[in-house]
């Protein structure tokens, strides 16, 4: 057998709709192994067959014979012999099928890992977390189940019916028939369990996963749960849930409860039966006593495994069922990484022309309509506008991450559909406007963009252009602190801050700062700027900011509201013009105004409290 586990398989190429079909192709690699398995398992049959066959010739012929002394040894050895050969298939066979399954369930759960990282981000935002956690482990181990357990069992059962029935035959040919009457009739009924149990465990996986999505969302937004006191809420949402699961569950093991009777009375009835009739032809001499104990043997290794058949071909559904489910995210088509027609030697440097560019994440709803302008290498621009006015989905394009439906939008004079994504992600860096950071050390969190070793003084230059050196060093750990789940034990100024460290080591063509302050107060936001500005010299940068603050210095400010650029230009051209600029500048210097003023009043009610508390103090001590 093979002593590597074959990982490298197209399973896309391999799956089929017919689900026996598709999971005998993933055994591809393991071949060999199985069916050496299933040999394994009928050569352990035959052995426990010959062990009764033994046990007739036994009582029949060696039983009161002059010889009896001579041959008891050689039949003792005979029984020791085919237990110990019974065993050694019996392990073989049990290796064989977990080393299969493993390794099926190896390969298939790498498959779907890295599947998952690969499909489209259209799909990621229909897509349910704890759906994809469903098929990437309770499905795929029932995958691992059906190959573990169920089909080396069928076969198991199988090959004991055969063996066991041509035995019989040999035996007594009356006999024999008449103990397979209810064979049809197990069959029969486990077939008509089998479609009711599938469509019962598929709805019951299908609310596991729900359950699933409702646990991760609220452990996830554990903090926001706590900080409104919504504990009450989500609790009763995880009941409806958790009681929807419940019954459905409920469902489920009654038609297991409903099958199991069924299929133990037909196989008790056939047993009962067939020793009657046995006992009844030894009585009358028909057959021999050494005879009916070896029928007896093995009609019981004949209506039993038939019995578990039935048991097996309803457990078998789980394993159809989830394989059906894990196919169906296969066939999920991924996003093409290599796919464009034109493959730069060199970095891009960064000038950008939209011309009537159009974006529709459903058909008939546009986002954004008709954008033109360009961009020059090394310019800075800002893009300004009110929640859902598009600016997101506008730089979201540059990646590829979703494909613009109208229009043309080109880089260095390149259609960008002609680039690769892969190569367009390696030009460009993003800051988003919620960081996500990884629980591993500070250190790999800020080299996470970069493929290679990279120097101290490499990662300690960036953290200081993003204003978060000094307060990585004042940790005890330094750049070896370990950070919590999604930055927890960080503040959002320093998870912000860690971000851009991240994104400044890459050393993108093509920088994006998608709010990339909004977690950042003045005074350090002044600080990122400053030490920004020469590493933004030559690198194409947009600015998307809520702040008019923050673009006011960009080369170029883009203005959208509902999808249309509805001013263009710089801070002073669009001062000097009214519109939606100049009322967001003027709306947010009044409040700033105000606030400044209410601050002011304070230290003031402030001062003259403190003079009051003087007064009354002195007054007190004389």
């Amino acid at each position: 057998m093979a002593t590597t586990i074959p990982l490298e398989l197209d399973l896309k190429e391999t799956i089929s709709d017919k689900r026996l079909v598709g999971l005998w192709r993933l055994t591809a690699g393991f071949r060999p192994a199985y069916l050496g398995a299933i040999a394994g398992v009928g050569v352990a049959a035959a052995l426990r067959t010959l062990t009764l066959l033994l046990l007739r010739y036994f009582v029949d012929d060696v039983l009161g014979q002059p010889e009896f002394n001579r041959t008891l040894p050689l039949i003792g050895l005979g029984f020791v012999g085919l237990a110990l050969f019974q065993g050694a298939f019996t392990f073989l066979s049990g290796r064989w099928a977990a080393r299969t399954a493993e390794g099926i369930t190896l390969r298939l759960r790498n498959y779907l890992f890295d599947h998952i990282q690969r499909l489209s981000f259209t799909y990621h935002d229909r897509a349910k977390t704890g759906e994809l956690i469903q098929r990437s482990t309770s499905d795929v181990d029932a995958v691992r189940r059906f190959f573990a357990e169920q089909a080396i069992g069928a076969g198991r059962i199988v090959l004991l019916f055969v063996i066991n029935f041509v035995a019989l035959l040999r035996l007594n040919t009356r006999l024999a028939l008449l103990s397979v009457i209810v064979v049809p009739l197990v069959v029969i009924v486990s077939v008509f369990f089998f479609k009711r149990i599938s469509k019962a465990y598929e709805d019951f996986q299908e609310q596991e996963a729900k359950l699933s999505t409702t646990l991760q969302e609220n452990l996830t937004g554990v903090r926001v749960v706590k900080a409104f006191a919504r504990q009450a809420y989500e609790r009763k949402k995880f009941e409806q849930d958790n009681w929807e699961q419940f019954r459905r569950g409920r469902r489920l093991l009654i038609m297991h409860a409903l099958f199991w009777p069924s299929s133990d009375v037909l196989c008790a009835v056939q047993m009962v039966g067939g020793f009657v009739a046995g006992a009844s032809m030894a009585i009358n001499g028909t057959i021999t006593v050494g005879t009916y104990l070896a029928y007896a043997g093995l009609v019981i290794w004949l209506i039993w495994p038939m019995r578990n058949l039935g048991r097996l071909i309803v457990h078998m559904s789980t394993g159809l069922v989830s394989y059906g489910r894990v196919v169906k995210l296969i066939k999920e088509d991924r996003e093409p990484l290599e796919e464009g027609v034109y493959a730069p030697s060199d970095d891009a440097r960064g000038e950008l022309v939209f011309h009537d560019v159009c974006f529709e994440y459903d058909h008939g709803s546009p986002v954004l309509k008709d954008i033109s302008f360009w961009c020059r290498p090394g310019q800075a621009v800002a893009l300004l506008g009110s929640t859902g006015s598009g600016k997101t989905t506008l730089v979201n394009l540059l990646p590829r991450f979703y494909e613009y439906s109208g229009g043309s939008l080109t880089l260095d004079g390149v259609e960008l559909k002609e680039y690769p994504r892969h190569f367009l992600r390696r030009q460009i860096g993003i800051v988003e406007q919620e960081p996500f950071l990884f629980s591993r050390t500070i250190r790999e969190n800020i080299t996470y963009g970069v493929g290679r070793d990279v120097a101290q003084d490499e990662i300690e230059q960036a953290a200081r252009a993003a204003a978060i050196h000094d307060v990585i060093t004042s940790f005890p750990d330094g750049y070896d602190t370990l950070v919590g789940e999604k930055g927890v034990t960080l503040s959002g100024g320093q998870k912000q801050r860690i971000a851009i460290a991240r994104t400044l080591l890459k050393d993108p063509r093509i920088l994006i700062l998608d709010d990339a302050t909004s977690s950042v107060d003045t005074e350090t936001e002044g600080e990122i700027r400053a030490a920004m500005d020469h590493l933004m010299h030559g690198r194409m940068t947009f600015i998307i900011a809520h702040r008019v603050q923050s673009v006011m210095n960009a080369d170029l400010i883009l203005v959208l509201d509902e999808g249309r650029v509805v001013q263009r230009g710089t801070h002073g051209e669009l001062m000097s013009q009214k519109g939606i600029y100049r009322r967001i500048y003027d709306m947010q210097a009044r409040i700033e105004g105000e606030l400044e003023r209410e601050i002011h009043q304070g230290s003031e009610v402030w001062e003259a409290s403190d003079a009051v508390v003087e007064r009354e103090t002195a007054n007190a001590r004389l």
